[in-house]
C-alpha cells in the first residue's frame, strides 16, 4: 500500500507530496497522522531551510476523504472532537512551523485543502485551479481552519465564503490574497524555485524570528491558536452529530439534494 505521503529532500529543501490521486489528495487518519509527523521532523531539522507543499495528480486537496466522512457521521460527538483535534494539530504545526513554507498549488483544493494554502507562508498555484470552503452545503462549517482562512483572506472574503459555499477561481483566490502567485501550469515548478531562491539567501534564525513576528503582531500567537483549535473541534463534533449535519452529510454521501435545498 502507497504512503499518503512522499517526503524528498533536494538543495536545502523538503518537498512533501500529498500522495492520494485516487482520492483527489483528500484527508484521511493516515494522511493526517503522516503529514503531521512529517512536518514535525522538518521543524526540528537544521538541515532543512524550506519546506514544500504541494499534491500528487491533477488536485492539491480535496479537503476531507468521502469514506472518512462517512465514518465520522456514524461517530459519536466525542470521537469527532478527538477527530477534529488531529486535524487542527496538523494545521497547527504547519502555521507555526519555524520554517518558511510553500504552497505548491498543483490543481483543485477544497475545504481542508484550502486550510493548508492559508497556513504556508507563501502559495503559488496553477491558473486552472479551482477552490471551494463548501461545508455549509452539507450542514457543516470550516471550523477547524477557519483561524487561518481568515488570517489570510481577510473576515470580509471570510464572511462571504464561508456562507455561500461558493467555487472560486485561481484569479479569484490571487485577488482576496489566498494565493501569493497565479501561474501557467509548464511554469510552476520556475516559479516555485525562484521563491526558494530568494528564501535561500536569508538568515534561516531571521526568518523563524520573522515568521513568529509577523504572526505576534497578527495577535495569532500558538497558544491562543491551540485554544481556538479546542473550540473549534467542539463546534464541528457538536455540528457533525446535529439534525442538520447528519443531513447534510447523509445527503452528500447519498448523492442527493438535501432536506434545506430549495430550486432557485
Amino acid at each position: 500500500m502507497n504512503s499518503p505521503i512522499q517526503v524528498a529532500s533536494y538543495a536545502g529543501s523538503l518537498r512533501i507530496t500529498l500522495n492520494r490521486p485516487q482520492v483527489h489528495n483528500a484527508f484521511d487518519d493516515g494522511l493526517i497522522a503522516e503529514l503531521t509527523a512529517a512536518l514535525e521532523d522538518a521543524g526540528r531539522d537544521a538541515g532543512v531551510r524550506v519546506v514544500v507543499l504541494t499534491g500528487e495528480g491533477a488536485s492539491f486537496s480535496a479537503g476531507a476523504d468521502l469514506n472518512w466522512m462517512r465514518g465520522m457521521a456514524s461517530a459519536s460527538e466525542a470521537e469527532n472532537r478527538e477527530d477534529s483535534l488531529r486535524l487542527a494539530r496538523l494545521m497547527r504545526t504547519l502555521q507555526y512551523l519555524p520554517k518558511p513554507t510553500i504552497a505548491r498549488v498543483n490543481g483543485a483544493a477544497y475545504g481542508g485543502g484550502v486550510g493548508l494554502i492559508a497556513c504556508c507562508d507563501i502559495a503559488i498555484g496553477v491558473s486552472g485551479a479551482r477552490f471551494g470552503l463548501t461545508e455549509v452545503k452539507l450542514g457543516l462549517v470550516p471550523a477547524v481552519i477557519s483561524p487561518y482562512v481568515i488570517h489570510a483572506i481577510g473576515l470580509r472574503q471570510a464572511r462571504r465564503l464561508f456562507l455561500t459555499g461558493e467555487l472560486f477561481d485561481a484569479a479569484t483566490a490571487l485577488q482576496i490574497g489566498l494565493l501569493h502567485q497565479c501561474v501557467a501550469p509548464e511554469q510552476l515548478d520556475e516559479a516555485v524555485d525562484a521563491a526558494r531562491a530568494l528564501l535561500a539567501k536569508a538568515g534561516p534564525v531571521a526568518q523563524a524570528e520573522a515568521k513568529r513576528l509577523a504572526l505576534r503582531m497578527a495577535d495569532a500567537d500558538e497558544a491562543e491558536a491551540e485554544r481556538l483549535d479546542v473550540e473549534n473541534a467542539a463546534l464541528i463534533a457538536r455540528l457533525r452529530v446535529s439534525a442538520e449535519g447528519q443531513e447534510g452529510l447523509g445527503a452528500f454521501l447519498g448523492k442527493r439534494a438535501a432536506a434545506w435545498c430549495t430550486p432557485g
